[in-house]
């Protein structure tokens, strides 16, 4: 009986255990275990909007454990009821599973207190303690707080609060510093009160269905292997872009810049995914290594190799695409923080000495998206009088998961004319029935699992500030004012100018055309 058959005649139950011992295969998660997941920050945003909704989904699922407690921390004073209230618009649970959802909050639990005081923490372990297996329980530390409390925070986890007898594992959420020498300080902070294995740093773009797909795409086909290299491949485009602006968010983004909340994070992220070496195993480590490997062969980037922008409001649009950067009321006036970059890179080893990778990424643009975009070098030998267009293989992240192949086909009908198609795998047309995990069910879950593969390790977190550092302290020190682009376009022409400069050809005679929506 196949496997298939065999899941329709068991319950959900034991199914999702069954996923959960696949996921969990080779780790350190047990069934029987009290696991408590301590949420530090339940007050704030990124708790009720992610966090709690994450963990949720995955006890509605069945991927906890099954003797699995929740429990918020924060300074305000609150009950769970209030956190219940607060994070129902993002629950998504539908009258069916409401039953599934009491269960779950039966399990939460909330305490008051600072984050820099001994004794608040020592309440806090007494709470932990009284809980079933509470002294013994596998703990888990989410980090749901801003950067400036987490010495003070980890300081008093690491005092007051360790499992004598179970795992201690601990999130850190980003940004991890502000340049290189605040990143160090933090990590030599943390290194002194846990170990590497204990300390989980996510940046949740490790856990997009597409990202990881990278991965199987490259060492897990044939055809790629041998075109993979500075022969075949003329650029590498790794992009991400928004539609929307700060919305009243400028006076946080002011502080960080789209280089460090994007660049130097997500898009360096997916380029060592694109260019390393193929690893030893999926062993955590082993692909870690790999992506160091990657890091140590990229340069810091050069003034030169950049473009800087900052969005304007568009006069012909409507609502917040009427109102620049500098109309935020919460941004300072007179920034000169970039809301858009391109930056230019290059590999310096053997497979990919001279290729370019370029960075793009911005606010208020045309477009939500994420993507890869490979482009191949001109066919040798062109017998279609320049008829033929470069071939691409698009990897698209988000929205529209999808992967793609532009190429050259004959245009149906009499004459012997080429014509730009694509070889198309969009998962909301293959995988009509499959839902995709959000990327935060997926990172927590292999926090429980002890799997590290999809977590930034600190000496990649090193290496990723070194290559931006310089760029970042040449803004900050000499203040050059960006190039203002319209809200909605597609930035500064100039970026697409350093683009062509560096051998990307943008023809601007293809589109693609999502399958799922014909």
């Amino acid at each position: 009986m196949s496997r298939h058959a065999v899941q329709e005649e068991l319950s959900l139950k034991d199914v999702c255990g069954m996923l959960r011992q696949e996921l969990c295969q080779g780790n350190d998660f047990l069934q029987s275990d009290t696991h408590i997941f301590i949420i530090l920050g339940a007050s704030g945003d990124l708790a009720k909007k992610k966090i709690y909704p994450t963990i949720w989904w995955l006890f509605r699922d069945g991927l906890l454990p099954d003797d699995t407690y929740v429990v918020g921390y924060a300074r305000s004073k609150l009950t769970v009821a209030d956190i219940r209230k607060k994070s129902q618009p993002y629950l998504k649970a539908t009258p069916e599973e409401q039953e599934k959802l009491e269960e779950f909050f039966a399990r939460n639990l909330y305490v008051q207190g600072k984050y820099n005081d001994r004794a608040s923490f020592e309440r806090l372990n007494a709470h932990l303690n009284s809980l079933h297996n509470g002294e013994k329980a596998n703990r888990l530390y989410y980090l749901a707080l801003p950067p400036s409390v987490y010495e003070d925070v980890t300081q008093n986890i690491r005092d007051t609060c360790m499992s004598t007898v179970g795992w201690n594992r601990i999130i850190v959420e980003k940004p991890f510093g502000k340049d290189l020498q605040s990143s160090n300080r933090l990590s030599d902070h943390i290194s002194t009160l846990f170990k590497e294995d204990q300390i989980y740093r996510i940046d949740h773009y490790l856990g997009k269905e597409m990202v990881q797909n990278l991965m199987v795409l490259r060492f897990g086909n044939r055809i790629f292997g041998p075109v993979w290299n500075r022969d075949n491949i003329a650029c590498v485009i790794l992009t991400f872009k928004e539609p929307f602006g700060t919305e009243g968010r400028g006076g946080y983004f002011d502080e960080f810049g789209i280089i460090r909340d994007v660049m130097q994070n997500h898009l360096l992220q997916m380029l060592c995914l694109v260019a390393m070496e193929k690893p030893t195993s999926t062993n955590s480590d082993d692909v870690r290594d790999e992506k160091v490997k990657v890091l140590k062969c990229i340069s810091e980037i050069k003034p030169e190799n950049v473009v800087l922008g900052q969005y304007v409001g568009d006069p012909a649009g409507k609502g917040e695409a009427q109102k620049g950067y500098l109309d935020d009321p919460t941004v300072p006036p007179g920034s000169t923080t970039p809301t858009f970059a391109t930056a230019v890179v290059y590999v310096d080893n053997e497979r990919w000495d001279g290729v370019p990778f370029v960075l793009r990424c911005g606010k208020a643009l045309n477009e939500r998206k994420a993507e890869v975009r490979l482009q191949f070098r001109d066919v040798p030998g062109d017998i279609f009088q320049r008829q033929c267009k470069r071939n691409e293989l698009v990897i698209r992240v988000q929205p529209n998961e999808a992967v793609y192949t532009k190429m050259m086909t004959k245009k149906p009908g009499m004459f012997f004319n080429p014509e730009e198609s694509e070889l198309d795998l969009t998962y909301g047309n293959r995988y009509k029935d499959v839902k995709l995990p959000d990327a935060y069910e997926r990172l927590i879950l292999d926090v429980f699992c002890g799997n590290q593969m999809h977590f930034v390790r600190s000496d990649e977190l090193r290496e990723a500030w070194r290559i931006v550092t310089p760029l970042l302290h040449m803004i900050e020190a000499e203040k050059p004012k960006p190039i203002p682009y319209r809200y909605g376009s597609r930035g500064p022409p100039e970026a697409d100018e350093l683009m062509k400069r560096v051998g990307f050809l943008y023809e601007g005679t293809y589109r693609w055309v999502n399958p799922h929506k014909l």
